[in-house]
């Protein structure tokens, strides 16, 4: 408070003010020492007029008028004129050094205030900023708690507390070893260095209830020791999920290679049972029991290859967005083809429209294409994967075109088991079944160089789209 008035008193709005009283001081004190007849000086008054300058005179300007004073009491005094110059002297450096005195007392309080002035304003913008961060906690859709090094919660979030112990007031207090086993053992870690990683792990609830968390923490110094922040989210319905969606395109692609092993099965029976009605004719084998056994066999597998699967009553495909669905394709493949330095050449528009397909069935074709691409390119010289998706009528259209090896007989590419098959001939017979699945299609095009795919699936209008709900 001291400080703050007394640099109110030399205030830039007061300095002419402060200057017109200096001046007319030093007039007064100059006009009663040069009446005095005595030996006695008023000099020392100088001071006063020092000491209302100086707080915002510079120290040259300080120096100046400390000699100025010096040379007024000498000229307007009485003092024998004998030791004037050692007065001289002596006056200016008492008037410079009150004056530069006073002048390194302002300056530095000056400074000790602007100084409070920032560190003001960073408490302030410090403060805001623990506001907005708390209000971005509490209003957090993911639970968010930190733990201490003793592995005791010392803050959860709304969402922590529904997430973690629904039916409890409150979980600050408590140990996360009874939530979250992981994150204590992490809590309790005694490295020195900081870090952040991301984990899934078992939790469990008051009540008994357990669940799959996802983890994001990171640790940190703060005044009570090492700290622990944590993100949280629930992800025991995502893999519920993933699990489902595995095993329905596990049962479907099962369901498809039991159709194609049928077929092939049936063309063999439609073959031995000619070859087994030749023979009959045969008069040696009338009548041969082991013969008429064997016909009954073959009889009986055709029958048995015959019986068709049913098909699926689930929903054969929804309303999905494609684009998303190209971004998280780019992201699977950019990894495995940096490493085999093949270029992924992307040529995918923004603004196509959303299609009737099942997400995860058209991944997988998706990977697959892209696998076959990245294995047919492994001797050429030239590696390069175009990815081209584009809107024509009512369908849209994404191809897969490398610069491999070719094929040598498209005619054989959908057929299963395959001789010349790399692996079991299997992989594009099942990806075409699964585009027609949803009303999609996969189909072959023959370029100059390589290999090219087209897979189409029907774009929806907004219509359609509500019609799919």
């Amino acid at each position: 408070m001291r400080f703050t008035s007394t640099l109110s008193l030399y205030a830039p709005a007061n300095r002419k003010r402060l200057f017109l009283i200096a001046i007319s001081l030093t007039l007064v004190i100059a006009g009663i020492d040069y009446l005095t007849e005595s030996y006695l000086s008023l000099g020392f008054l100088y001071l006063f007029p020092i000491m209302l300058v100086s707080g915002f005179l510079s120290r040259m300007q300080v120096v100046l008028v400390g000699v100025f004073f010096a040379i007024l009491q000498e000229v307007f005094s009485n003092l024998p004129a004998g030791a004037a110059i050692p007065r001289l002297l002596l006056s200016s450096a008492g008037f410079i050094g009150a004056g530069l005195f006073l002048s390194e007392l302002m300056q530095n309080r000056r400074i000790v205030m602007k100084h409070l002035d920032e560190l003001e304003c960073e408490m302030k913008l410090r403060q805001d900023a623990e506001e907005q961060l708390r209000r971005l906690v509490e209003s957090s859709p993911a639970a968010i708690i930190t733990i201490s090094a003793e592995g005791v919660i010392t803050l959860a979030n709304d969402a922590a507390q529904h997430l973690l112990a629904p039916r409890k007031s409150t979980i600050v207090g408590d140990r996360v070893q009874t939530y979250l086993p992981a994150l204590d053992s992490a809590a309790r870690s005694k490295q020195l260095h900081s870090f952040r990683t991301a984990l899934q792990c078992r939790g469990t609830r008051p009540n008994g209830e357990v669940f799959l968390a996802g983890v994001w923490f990171s640790t940190y110094e703060s005044i009570r020791g090492k700290t622990l922040a944590a993100i949280i989210v629930d992800v025991s319905d995502d893999l519920r999920n993933r699990e489902d969606l595995s095993l329905d395109y596990l049962l479907k692609n099962t369901r498809i290679l039991m159709s194609a092993v049928s077929h092939e099965i049936r063309n063999l029976c439609g073959a031995a049972l000619v070859v087994h009605k030749n023979l009959t004719r045969v008069a040696e084998l009338s009548g041969n029991p082991d013969f008429e056994a064997l016909g009954s066999l073959i009889q009986a597998l055709e029958k048995l290859s015959s019986m068709e699967l049913r098909e699926s009553t689930g929903d054969a495909g929804s309303t999905i967005d494609l684009v998303s669905v190209l971004d998280e394709l780019r992201v699977l493949l950019e990894a495995a083809y940096q490493e085999s330095e093949v270029a992924l050449v992307w040529d995918v528009r923004s603004s196509l429209p959303r299609v009737h397909a099942d997400r995860y069935e058209l991944t997988q074709v998706f990977l697959n294409l892209a696998k076959n691409s990245l294995r047919a390119m492994q001797n050429s010289k030239e590696k390069r994967l175009l990815i081209r998706a584009c809107h024509e009528s009512d369908r849209v259209l994404i191809r897969f075109e490398d610069t491999g090896e070719g094929i040598a007989n498209p005619e054989n590419l959908f057929r299963p088991f395959q001789r010349d098959a790399q692996a079991t001939g299997l992989g594009l017979y099942i990806s075409r079944a699964l585009m027609k699945s949803f009303g999609g299609d996969l189909v072959y095009e023959a370029v100059p160089q390589g290999c090219a795919f087209m897979v189409s699936v029907q774009a929806l209008t907004d219509a359609r789209e509500a019609a799919n709900g």
